[in-house]
């Protein structure tokens, strides 16, 4: 089965690309404004495939972003094997990232294997069931910053903290519910602090979405596609550019300020959806 998605122009590949740089890594949902903004713009959904592939320059930022870190946990985990130091912090890191990404790639894998054509035009993608999940992720975002302790750091994370989250990124499968967000939700609920939760999630999307992007890459650039690749290009570099100047903000935004913000914003973003589409439909 190919892509049923109409040609992306340069114009188009350029904004989307924006768009994922900017709310990939902000608590809004990456794939909610990827949907809406060419529904606004009287455009065609570009479909899973060209958003998936996109979200390439994402992980490009990260990996680059992150390099340090990403060593240290090499170096962790290769100190382990060798000498058995599992407690060491780089060790455990790396475990931690190994378990958080289980629940979301084999997730990922199933909807590829039975329900991926399906999914491109499931009902979950329609702008009012991205408008009320991020309503109702908004909610789940202030009571975890009413009730969460903030008393836990990135140096002590275990096993046990990965699966935790990772089972929160799980759910970003859906549209609407914020990859960011539904991780930064599920740390705050289990004490984390906020920059501290913000980086883990940075570091837990480079496997997920890497595997995603290279998988929906390949379907994209099919035979059969209407996939213009130096547009795909333009959106991938795009989002590489704007993803880097993302994270560095948030991680600095988080140090001092709670996430209230991204609360306020996803309730007015929801609800502005809401209103669009029933002005629409009437008409």
């Amino acid at each position: 089965m190919t892509d049923t998605a109409v040609p992306l122009g340069l114009v188009e590949a350029l904004v989307l690309g924006i768009i994922q740089g900017i709310t990939e890594f902000l608590p809004i949902s990456s794939t909610a404004h990827l949907r809406v903004v060419p529904a606004l713009f009287g455009w065609d959904d570009p479909g899973v495939s060209v958003t998936a592939a996109i979200q390439l320059g994402s992980i490009i930022a990260t990996t680059s972003y992150f390099h340090q870190d990403l060593s240290r946990v090499l170096r962790g985990i290769s100190r382990a094997i060798r000498y058995g130091q599992w407690q060491d912090p780089e060790a455990r890191l790396g475990i931690a990232m190994a378990s958080g990404n289980m629940p979301i790639l084999l997730l990922g894998l199933g909807i590829k294997m039975f329900w991926h054509q399906e999914y491109d035009g499931s009902p979950l993608r329609t702008v009012p069931s991205i408008a009320v999940i991020s309503i109702v992720m908004a909610l789940f975002l202030a009571f975890a910053e009413c009730v969460g302790s903030q008393i836990k750091r990135l140096d002590s994370v275990n096993s046990r903290d990965g699966l935790v989250v990772g089972c929160a990124q799980a759910l970003a499968v859906v549209p609407g519910v914020s990859r960011s967000g539904s991780t930064l939700t599920a740390s705050l609920f289990d004490g984390w602090k906020r920059a501290d939760a913000a980086r883990f999630s940075f570091l837990l999307s480079i496997p997920a979405i890497s595997v995603a992007g290279l998988v929906e890459l390949k379907s994209a650039l099919d035979v059969g596609t209407t996939v213009d690749p130096l547009s795909l290009i333009v959106g991938i570099i795009s989002a590489t550019l704007v993803s880097w100047l993302s994270i560095g903000w948030l991680l600095h935004f988080l140090q001092q300020n709670s996430s209230w913000i991204f609360v306020v914003y996803r309730l007015i973003f929801g609800s502005t959806l809401l209103v669009w589409w029933v002005v629409s439909s009437a008409h």
